[in-house]
């Protein structure tokens, strides 16, 4: 199917959604376009990879969506700029793309370790925080905890934070095994910045288990005089806020002994496409989408991308 087919869908409830590309056509990506067809504010007008027997391309022109295997360039070439492009590739094909694509006036929400463009949490940030043209969602591990580090910090004196995240083999795709220097750097960066603590360790382990382990990232912080109910209520909150965009989102286990606090936090994955122990890509679309959908909220955003959907 070309980017001309003209074979997008058209949401009949919505006067004026926002136009979406998505580059990467792996897990992250096939989920991606996934939520974007649920979404009434999102037209999706091209999915773009790179092999033309990807699962994820079969599955955009299965819900009906022009396809390409062409990547970038297909996205680049089209007849009018997208105004949101997400890009589900790699880090270093990241630092390639936004180049290319800054030039177009679009919003770019990256969604590789990249740390090329200005970091963002929703519950953290907020949603209108965004002001530049090129999103990171840092991680997963680092949507899953960066709320809770960042709330931590706030609230008590947090000297030292670890966050070790677990995913299962078959759900961490090539691009993320790429990732994974770029994955642990960009993680600990992004929680030192939202918690102001310094003294940062992130860690990623892909598990081979069988049946495969659900994604779980582990929080571990020293704070003097820790008080478990005290914590737990703050990160309960916490996981209330995140499950506005992430409903399988869950805290299973919260001690303090000492002055060492250990989280587990859960997310089981609500998709059409992944199984429920991928929380890791759920959580982590789930967030892109809904930065692109206040995005498409916002009343300057046709003056902010020189072109109209």
């Amino acid at each position: 199917m070309s980017l001309t087919a003209s074979l997008t869908k058209v949401r009949p409830d919505v006067v004026e959604p926002v136009t979406v590309a998505v580059i990467g056509t792996g897990a992250i990506g096939r989920d991606l376009v996934s939520k974007i067809d649920r979404s009434p504010a999102l037209e999706c007008r091209l999915v773009a990879g790179r092999n033309p027997e990807s699962a994820g391309l079969r599955y955009a022109e299965s819900l009906g969506y022009a396809t390409t295997a062409d990547g970038i360039e297909a996205v680049l070439a089209a007849p009018r700029p997208f105004d949101v492009v997400f890009d589900a590739t790699s880090a270093a094909s990241h630092r390639d793309h936004w180049p290319l694509l800054e030039p177009l006036g679009t919003l770019v929400i990256d969604l590789t370790p990249s740390k090329v463009g200005q970091m963002v949490a929703p519950t953290v940030t907020g949603l209108s925080a965004a002001t530049g043209r090129n999103v990171n969602l840092i991680s997963c591990g680092g949507q899953a905890s960066v709320p809770v580090t960042h709330a931590l910090a706030a609230r008590f004196p947090v000297t030292y934070i670890e966050v070790v995240s677990t995913v299962a083999s078959d759900v961490a795709g090539r691009a993320t095994r790429l990732n994974l220097d770029e994955y642990v750097a960009t993680t600990g960066h992004a929680v030192t910045a939202f918690s102001g603590v310094s003294d940062v360790k992130a860690i990623l382990n892909i598990s081979p288990a069988v049946p495969p382990a659900t994604f779980r990232t582990a929080v571990h912080a020293r704070m003097a005089g820790a008080d478990a109910a005290a914590v737990r209520a703050v990160v309960d909150g916490v996981a209330e806020e995140v499950r506005s965009f992430a409903p399988g989102y869950e805290v299973t286990a919260c001690t303090a002994v000492g002055d060492l606090v250990t989280i587990t936090l859960q997310v089981l994955a609500h998709s059409d496409v992944l199984p429920p122990y991928a929380g890791n890509l759920d959580i982590i679309n789930s967030a892109a989408v809904m930065v692109a959908e206040q995005y498409a909220a916002r009343p300057d955003r046709a003056s902010r991308t020189g072109v109209t959907s």
